[in-house]
C-alpha cells in the first residue's frame, strides 16, 4: 500500500537533500510536486490543497531557510503534517460497557463480513466473550458466510427466523447478550451497492433499537476518492463514529487512507491488508505517515514478531543453535513463523534505510521469495523424521527421492541444504566469537 505516494515523495526529499540552503522557489517547486504526487495518489483536491498550504506555511519558518539541514527539516514538517491530517494518534473502539454494542455499516462488496469475522477473532483471542448478529437478511448466503466465519472465531452468532425484522432481531441478540454476559456485541448489517433510503430506514431502525456504543463504517479503499463520498454520506444520513479501511493491500496509491479521515472527522480505527482473520492492523497515524515517507515502522514490527512468534519455542531453537543441536525440524518451524508474520513486502516496508526499490524489481524478489519459502516447506515434509533430524545422512539417492516427493528439483534441495548449513555455520563462528570475548582480558 502507498507504493506510488511513497516513491513520488521520496524522490521529492531525495532532490531535496541535494541542497546546502533552500531558497522559497525552492521549496514551492517541492510543494508542487508533492502536491501532484498526493492528486495522483487519488487524495481529495481539497485535502491536498490544505495539506500543501499547511507544510508550505511551517517550511517557509526562518528555521528550515537557515538550517544546515533544510531536506530533513522540510521532510520533518511533512511528517509532522500527514500525521495530523491522518488523525493525530490511534483511537480505539470504545468497550467500557458490557456488553459494548457495535454496528457494521458499509455497502455490498466493501468487506463488511468479512471484518466482522476478524473483529470477533481479533476479540476472543484478547479473552472476551463476543456475539455475532446476523442483520443482512436480503444478501444471498450472508447469514452462512457469518456463520463460517464466528466458527473460525470461536464465538457464538445469532441468526434471523424466518419473517423476523432487522430491528427486532437486533433486540432479541441484545436482550441475550445482557442475559448470557457477553463483553462484546457485534451487529452485521445489511449493505447496498449504493445507499439507499430503504436501507437508511433499516440502518437507523436498529441504530435506535440497540443503541450502539460503536457505529463502524467499513469502507473499501480501492475505491479512492469514491471512498469519501461514500462515508460522507453515510456520517450524515447514520452517523457513524469510526472508520475501518478494506483492501489497502490492494491499493498501492493510498488516497482513501489520507482523505476520509479529514473530510468526515471520523477516526481511522483499522486497516485490512489481507483475506485471512488476522490480517487486520490498527491504524496508527505516525506509524502510517513514517511508512508512507520512506522512515520505516519498527514498533509495528516488533509487534508483529512478537505477536506471531512463540517464545519458549525461540527461546529453545536459539538454544538448540548454539549448542549445534538445530535441524531441519527447527528450519521449517522457523519458516512457518515468518510466514504468520505476512508477506516480505509488508516487512521490508517497515524496516527503516532499506533502499527503495522499483515496483517491478519488488514483486519480482518477493514472489521469488516467497516461492522460495514454499518450496522449502515442501521439501523438509517429503522428508523422513530421520533426515530431519540429522541432515547429514542425505546422500544422492535421499536428495533424488525427497525432490521427487515434494515435487522439486535436486538443485533445489541442495539450495535448501546449503542454506541450512550457512545458518548453522554462522552460529558456530559466533559462538567461537564469544568464547575469545570472555577469554580477553578485563581492564578497569
Amino acid at each position: 500500500m502507498f507504493d506510488n505516494l511513497s516513491g513520488s515523495l521520496q524522490t521529492v526529499f531525495k532532490n531535496l537533500r541535494g541542497y546546502g540552503k533552500v531558497s522559497e522557489k525552492n521549496i514551492s517547486d517541492a510543494m508542487r510536486e508533492i502536491r501532484m504526487a498526493l492528486l495522483e495518489a487519488d487524495v481529495n483536491y481539497q485535502v491536498a490543497k490544505d495539506f500543501i498550504k499547511d507544510v508550505k506555511e511551517k517550511c517557509m519558518g526562518e528555521d528550515v531557510l537557515t538550517s544546515i539541514t533544510p531536506g530533513q527539516q522540510i521532510t520533518k514538517r511533512v511528517h509532522e503534517q500527514m500525521v495530523e491530517l491522518l488523525g493525530s494518534e490511534h483511537k480505539g473502539f470504545t468497550l467500557n460497557a458490557k456488553p459494548a454494542m457495535i454496528m457494521m455499516l458499509g455497502l455490498h462488496g466493501a468487506g463488511k463480513t468479512t471484518t466482522t469475522g476478524k473483529l470477533a477473532k481479533r476479540w476472543t483471542d484478547e479473552g472476551k466473550k463476543v456475539l455475532v448478529v446476523a442483520c443482512d437478511i436480503r444478501r444471498p448466503a450472508a447469514v452462512e458466510q457469518l456463520t463460517v466465519l464466528a466458527e473460525q472465531a470461536g464465538c457464538e452468532v445469532i441468526q434471523p427466523n424466518p419473517g423476523e425484522s432487522v430491528p427486532d432481531i437486533g433486540m432479541r441478540a441484545r436482550d441475550y447478550a445482557i442475559r448470557e454476559f457477553f463483553d462484546i456485541v457485534i451487529f452485521d448489517t445489511g449493505g447496498r451497492f449504493a445507499i439507499d433510503q430503504e436501507l437508511v430506514v433499516e440502518l437507523k431502525d436498529l441504530r435506535d433499537c440497540v443503541k450502539p456504543h460503536n457505529t463502524i463504517l467499513v469502507v473499501d479503499a480501492a475505491i479512492g476518492q469514491e471512498s469519501v463520498n461514500v462515508a460522507e454520506t453515510f456520517n450524515t444520513e447514520v452517523g457513524i463514529t469510526g472508520l475501518i479501511l478494506t483492501k489497502l493491500d490492494g491499493d498501492a496509491r493510498g488516497g482513501a487512507a489520507l482523505s476520509i479521515q479529514a473530510v468526515t472527522g471520523c477516526p481511522i480505527h483499522l486497516i485490512g491488508v489481507g483475506e485471512k482473520q488476522e490480517d487486520l492492523e490498527a491504524f496508527h497515524p505516525d506509524r502510517i505517515a513514517s511508512r508512507i515517507l520512506g522512515m520505516g515502522d519498527v514498533v509495528s514490527l516488533v509487534e508483529k514478531a512478537q505477536a506471531n512468534f512463540d517464545l519458549k519455542e525461540s527461546e529453545g531453537m536459539q538454544e538448540r543453535l548454539l549448542n549445534n543441536k538445530f535441524n531441519l525440524e527447527d528450519f521449517l518451524t522457523q519458516l512457518q513463523m515468518m510466514k504468520k508474520m505476512g508477506s516480505m513486502g509488508d516487512m521490508l516496508e517497515m524496516i527503516p534505510g532499506l533502499p527503495k526499490m522499483g515496483g517491478d524489481q519488488k514483486e519480482k524478489m518477493l514472489d521469488h521469495g516467497a516461492k522460495q519459502t514454499k518450496r522449502f516447506e515442501a521439501i523438509i515434509q517429503s522428508m523422513t523424521i530421520a533426515e530431519r533430524q540429522k541432515p547429514g545422512i542425505i546422500n544422492a539417492n535421499r536428495r533424488k527421492r525427497i525432490a521427487k516427493g515434494s515435487g522439486t528439483q535436486v538443485k533445489d534441495v541442495n539450495q535448501l541444504l546449503k542454506q541450512f548449513n550457512q545458518t548453522k555455520s554462522m552460529t558456530k563462528n559466533l559462538k567461537k566469537m564469544q568464547k575469545r570475548l570472555r577469554r580477553m582480558p578485563k581492564f578497569t
